[in-house]
């Protein structure tokens, strides 16, 4: 006897179309998680290394006295010194494991010569500058590692060290201009120690997290006014204009009030120039560890956490905040080694009293 074959079973075409959907919003809906997950990770990555750089600060304090100050070249009318140039970051590798580095340098030599404007890196020690080190970068922040300015290559750095909350009493106390002694654990050549931190190490931050600047096209780059570039802004805002460069002390030489700069900055929107990373003057945020410019190694609580005021630069020093590339905020560094997500609903009142070292804000544990 002969059976009848039997029917081959299988999919039909619409069945299968059925089936790629379903694949299809599951992988829609597993891709953010994923991207999610990745990113909380990178975050606790990051504040893992402000941790650590955080260890740093505090061995250093505790080993030579006190917390590293900036080089007299911070100053606009500083000239080349023997020594100078060094950043802190640089004096603070010793204590963050990378001694087989910081021991090729000689502290005696300059770091980087010419003026503020043109930075150049002591021949002896531009390869080492352009190093980069893993502490310093944040995972989340997709600029190089490694740029160049000059025709020089620098390793690059997230980590700002505070110098306090550069605001302004209208009565001749100036705490953004860090060629001065401020409100912040470092200024040029400070000899900040723990017991001048009268109002708490647990409640004032010493350093933060910020978004690295990016080659531009051109170096000043420029975007029309009420047109700036899209957040987390990776290029820097360039604030001089108005101010005197000679005093740093204000608008048209006037010794400004806290009000008064709030109002200065808040026109940004009609500044058109930027500085990215390539900037000869090294204006651009964090292109290297190994620089003592404010825009490399310095920052203040002056902007609460991913402003939409951009970073705002003003001849020498400047008006910043912590940023980042996570959502909701950024990690800061407090004097007793806490890392927290500072989130960007933050008062601004609050954030300024944070980075003061003594100013004798009320401010809760929360």
């Amino acid at each position: 006897m002969h059976h009848a074959p039997r029917p081959r079973r299988g999919f039909t075409l619409i069945e299968l179309l059925v089936v790629i959907a379903v694949i299809g919003v599951l992988i829609g809906l597993l891709l953010p998680a994923v991207q999610s997950a990745r990113e909380s990770a990178r975050r606790n990555s990051c504040a893992s290394n402000l941790r650590q750089f955080g260890l740093a600060l505090l061995n250093y304090e505790s080993g030579r006295g006190c917390f590293p100050a900036t080089d007299a070249r911070g100053s606009t009318t500083a000239s080349a010194t023997a020594t100078g140039g060094w950043s802190l970051h640089a004096r603070l590798l010793p204590f963050a494991e990378q001694s087989m580095l910081s021991d090729r340098f000689d502290f005696t030599r300059a770091a980087f010569t010419g003026n503020f404007a043109a930075q150049t890196p002591n021949a002896a020690f531009a390869a080492l500058f352009a190093t980069p080190i893993p502490l310093l970068l944040c995972a989340s922040d997709p600029a190089p590692a490694v740029q160049a300015a000059n025709g020089f290559s620098y390793g690059g750095n997230n980590y700002m060290v505070s110098f306090g909350s550069a605001t302004a009493d209208g009565a001749g106390r100036c705490y953004w201009n860090f060629g001065r002694p401020t409100d912040g654990i470092v200024y040029e050549n400070s000899k900040v120690r723990i017991r001048h931190v009268t109002d708490g190490l647990s409640k004032t931050a010493i350093a933060s997290e910020a978004v690295r600047s990016i080659t531009a096209v051109s170096d000043p780059v420029t975007f029309p006014a009420g047109s700036p570039p899209p957040q987390p802004y990776q290029y820097t805002l360039n604030g001089s204009t108005g101010w005197n460069p000679g005093t740093l002390v204000g608008p048209a030489g006037a010794t400004p009030t806290t009000a008064a700069i709030d109002a200065l900055v808040a026109n940004w929107q009609s500044i058109t120039t930027w500085r990215g990373a390539s900037s000869p003057a090294m204006r651009g945020r964090g292109l290297s560890w190994a620089a003592t410019t404010q825009g490399n190694s310095l920052t203040n609580g002056f902007l609460t956490p991913n402003s939409p005021i951009p970073d705002y630069v003003v001849h020498w020093s400047g008006f910043f905040g912590p940023k980042s590339h996570h959502r909701g905020g950024a990690n800061v560094l407090f004097g007793d080694g806490r890392v927290v997500f500072l989130g960007e609903e933050i008062d601004a009142a609050l954030h300024r009293g944070l980075h003061s070292i003594n100013g004798g804000e009320v401010v809760s544990n929360d």
